[in-house]
C-alpha cells in the first residue's frame, strides 16, 4: 500500500504498482542480502492488508526477535508513511521520520511511490525490498534457520503449484478487486470489478464449505492472503469501497472461515480495527472528503464460535501455535473487538 497523493484516491482508475525494489533476502545471500538475525527492520502499517501478510507470517514463524518490526501511523500524508507513533516522531532504530527516507537512501526518483511492507537494512539505512508478493514466501522458505521450534510450513513444497494457482485468483479478483471497485471512476468499471469480486467470493465459499483451509489441511500462505482482505471487508470495503452486494457476516461459510482464522494465534492478535478504519476513511479523501470514521460495524461477533474444527484440519500441521504476542507489539484495546 503506497503513501502519498491522498486526494487522488477515487479520482483516477486504480492500478496496483509492481514492486520496484525486488531484491531478495536469502539464505545464501545471492542478491547481496543474506538472512541475518537483527540486521533488517520490517516496516509495516497495521491498516494495510499487504503489510499485514508479513506481520502474520512473521508471527506464525516466530521471527519477532530475528526481524524487528516498525509500525507506521495509519494516517500517512503526502510525504509517505510516518513514524509519528514513536517518541519524537522518529523510528527508534532507523532514526527517520518518514519511510521515504529509506527509499531515498537506496534510489532517488524511484517509480511506484513509498509502500509497505518494506524491509530496511539497518546498518546502511537503505531499503532492501518492497516486494509484497515475495516477502512472505521468503520468510517461509529462506529464513528457516531462524524459525521458532514448531513453526508451521506455510508454503509446503508439495502444495506450491496449487497455492500459487489459488492465490493468483484471490489476488486478481479479491485482494486487488476491492481496490478496483473502490477507486473506480466510472460506473462500468466499478460494476465489473464488483461483479468479479463477488463471483470469486462465492467460488471460494463453495471450496471452503468442504474443507477448513484453502489448500491442504493446514494453514498456508493462501489463507494468509485471503484473510487480510476478508478481515477488512465489513469494516471498510463494504461501505467505503461500495463492495456491498452482501456483508461477510451474511455469508455463512466465509464468515465462519474468517472467524476461525481470526481466533487462531498469529492472525487476530495482529489485527487493529482502529488503524484499519482510520486509515481508509481519513486518508482516501478523494472518496470520503469529510474524513468521518463510522462507528460500526459491531465487532463482537469476531469472538463467537465458528465450528470450523468439525471439518477437521490441523491449523499448524505438525507444528505448534506461536507464543504470546511481545508486549511492545500488542494491539491497543481500542483496536480489538
Amino acid at each position: 500500500m503506497s503513501g502519498g497523493g491522498n486526494t487522488a484516491y477515487g479520482r483516477k482508475s486504480f492500478q496496483r504498482s509492481k514492486a520496484h525494489f525486488t531484491d531478495r533476502i536469502t539464505a545464501d545471500g545471492r542478491d547481496g542480502w543474506p538472512v541475518e538475525a537483527g540486521r533488517y527492520r520490517l516496516v509495516v502499517s497495521r491498516a494495510c492488508p499487504w503489510a499485514s501478510r508479513a506481520v502474520i507470517s512473521r508471527r506464525l514463524l516466530g521471527l519477532e526477535d530475528a526481524l524487528p518490526m516498525a509500525i507506521a501511523d495509519p494516517i500517512q500524508d503526502d510525504r509517505s508513511w510516518r513514524f509519528t507513533l514513536d517518541p519524537d516522531g522518529r523510528d527508534p532504530v532507523l532514526g527517520i521520520r518518514f519511510l521515504s527516507e529509506a527509499y531515498d537512501k537506496r534510489e532517488t526518483d524511484y517509480p511506484g511511490g513509498v509502500s509497505v511492507p518494506a524491509i530496511v537494512d539497518v546498518p546502511s539505512g537503505e531499503l532492501v525490498t518492497n516486494d509484497y508478493q515475495r516477502i512472505t514466501l521468503d520468510l517461509a522458505t529462506e529464513w528457516t534457520a531462524l524459525h521458532r521450534q514448531g513453526a508451521p510450513d506455510l508454503y509446503p513444497q508439495a502444495l506450491r503449484d496449487e497455492i500459487d494457482a489459488v492465490t493468483a485468483d484471490v489476488y486478481e479478483d479479491v485482494n486487488n478487486g476491492v481496490y478496483r471497485a473502490g477507486f473506480a471512476t466510472g460506473q462500468e468499471e466499478y460494476e465489473g470489478a464488483c461483479a468479479r469480486l463477488f463471483q470469486r467470493l462465492e467460488l471460494l465459499a463453495e471450496r471452503l464449505a468442504e474443507q477448513r483451509y484453502l489448500v491442504g489441511d493446514t494453514i498456508t500462505e493462501a489463507d494468509i492472503r485471503l484473510f487480510t482482505t476478508l478481515v477488512r471487508f465489513d469494516a471498510v470495503y463494504h461501505g467505503h469501497f461500495k463492495c456491498n452486494r452482501w456483508k461477510l457476516t451474511e455469508n455463512q461459510v466465509l464468515w465462519a472461515y474468517v472467524r476461525d482464522l481470526y481466533q487462531t494465534p498469529g492472525f487476530g492478535d495482529t489485527v487493529d480495527f482502529d488503524h484499519i478504519k482510520r486509515h481508509y476513511y481519513q486518508v482516501h479523501s478523494g472518496i470520503n472528503p469529510t474524513g468521518i470514521v463510522p462507528l460500526g460495524p459491531d465487532l463482537s461477533g469476531w469472538l463467537t464460535p465458528h465450528r470450523r474444527e468439525e471439518l477437521g484440519g490441523r491449523p499448524f500441521g505438525d507444528g505448534t501455535p506461536p507464543g504470546p504476542v511481545p508486549a511492545a507489539e500488542r494491539v491497543p484495546r481500542r483496536g480489538l473487538p
